[in-house]
């Protein structure tokens, strides 16, 4: 953006505002560079709110120390100030699948990291997570992937040691 001498205003996840909009020419050098570095531009406002539902599930799985008190259907609605009915239509159009299936997605991938740290047992697990019970994640993940945790955890390659990297 430097080298486009396009001035930004602010940064989230996933999220740069600019100050002002880019010329067509310097919108496609953008688009050319982001995807060099392995990004996608995102222009469309479609595109873009799935992405900040997306960023708002993977926040509150995988970047929060406490659960909302609120269930994530209303989280989302409350924060994007839409009804969530209309988000999860869109959402399902625009990515092929439901919120409700990214969600359990993006659970499945933080219970796998916390088999791998091998620090909580599946009743802390369900409880961080927000799951009823210990029996559930057990459930669930079987489900999804196949494997109980106990697989998982016995079937996950010997990690390496920092001076072996």
């Amino acid at each position: 953006m430097d080298e486009l001498n396009l001035e930004v205003e602010q940064v989230k996840l996933g999220e740069v505002l600019l100050k002002n909009g880019p010329t067509a020419e310097s919108k496609e050098q953008l688009k050319q560079g982001l995807e060099r570095l392995g990004f996608e531009l995102l222009d469309d406002q479609k595109s873009a709110l799935v992405n900040r539902i997306k960023a708002l599930i993977i926040k509150e799985i995988h970047h929060k120390d406490e659960l909302s008190s609120s269930n994530l259907s209303e989280l989302i609605a409350k924060d994007l100030k839409q009804d969530y009915g209309s988000l999860s239509r869109l959402f399902s159009s625009v990515e092929g699948h439901t919120i409700e299936r990214f969600t359990a997605l993006q659970r499945i991938e933080k219970i796998k990291e916390f088999l791998v740290y091998d620090q909580l047992s599946l009743a802390e697990i369900a409880d961080k997570l927000g799951l009823s019970s210990a029996s559930y994640v057990s459930n669930f993940f079987k489900k999804e992937t196949g494997m109980t945790p106990g697989q998982f955890k016995k079937d996950q390659a010997p990690r390496k040691s920092i001076d072996q990297l």
